[in-house]
């Protein structure tokens, strides 16, 4: 830990300390395991995680999640949420995200409301802050805490306090929900994540770390790191990519030249 990074690390624990009990919205990246750890150092048994599961979340991320939490000894509930019922999230609006966080903080107040649990948190950071989120609308909704942005914490300051704290969580990419990948206005459906969802597995089986397939209906764009994309030239392997993601559902594969910006580990 720095001189920069103890402060507000020190900040954190003060936050969390006031809390008689929480829930913490929990999804296995790097922000929310790292507040439900530190948390739980606080805390102890006073704090669990609450896990939505819903079928935009990967089943590989799903089964990371809860080995995270078996591993670090965390308690944790898992949520069924439902928002594949709502019409408002099903229509892929540009506030997609906050039907699906609304409906998990929904559910974790009222689970929250029968044990007598006063706090709800998830974990935006300091970064987050700075940009516009559907989700913060949500949170706001059902007074959900963000103790990381509150410490000031930014991204690349949980990554180093997550590796000092030895959880191997600490360089893990970004992963966004499976209807992240869905052109806008274009329905979620169970047929389209699924696509998706095969797809991707397909591809990361093949070796490559961070993979985005886009649906565009009948169309899927494959994006890959920028570090990676010189292996999609390769021709055997490029024709059995096309090959097992129009398996996966899709009529035309195109490949995206320049890879998937958003690739860094913010």
């Amino acid at each position: 830990m720095t001189p920069l990074q103890k402060p507000k690390a020190d900040q954190l624990n003060s936050i969390i300390k006031e809390w008689p009990s929480a829930f913490v919205a929990y999804s296995g990246g790097v922000d929310s395991a790292f507040l439900l750890f530190t948390a739980y150092q606080v805390l102890g048994a006073r704090v669990t995680g609450v896990l939505g599961d819903s079928p935009s979340l990967p089943r590989s991320e799903y089964q990371a999640a809860i080995a995270f939490a078996e591993k670090h000894h965390l308690p944790l509930e898992v949520l069924s949420t439902q928002e594949m019922t709502d019409p408002a999230y099903i229509a892929n609006p540009p506030n997609r995200c906050f039907f699906c966080r609304a409906e998990l903080f929904q559910r974790m107040s009222d689970l929250a409301a029968s044990r007598g649990v006063p706090v709800l948190a998830y974990g935006e950071n300091a970064d987050d802050a700075l940009e516009v989120r559907a989700g913060r609308d949500a949170a706001g909704k059902f007074s959900v805490l963000s103790p990381l942005r509150d410490a000031g914490l930014t991204k690349m300051e949980i990554r180093q306090l997550a590796h000092a704290s030895g959880l191997d969580v600490a360089e893990k990419p970004a992963a966004p929900c499976l209807s992240s990948r869905l052109a806008p206005g274009l329905a979620v459906s169970l047929e389209r994540l699924a696509s998706i969802e095969k797809a991707e597995t397909a591809v990361r089986a093949r070796g490559f770390t961070i993979v985005r397939v886009r649906h565009y209906g009948s169309k899927a764009l494959l994006q890959v790191s920028p570090r990676e994309v010189s292996r999609l030239n390769e021709p055997s392997l490029r024709n059995d990519l096309v090959r097992e993601i129009r398996q996966a559902g899709f009529a035309e594969v195109e490949f995206d030249p320049i890879g998937y910006q958003g690739a860094g580990l913010r």
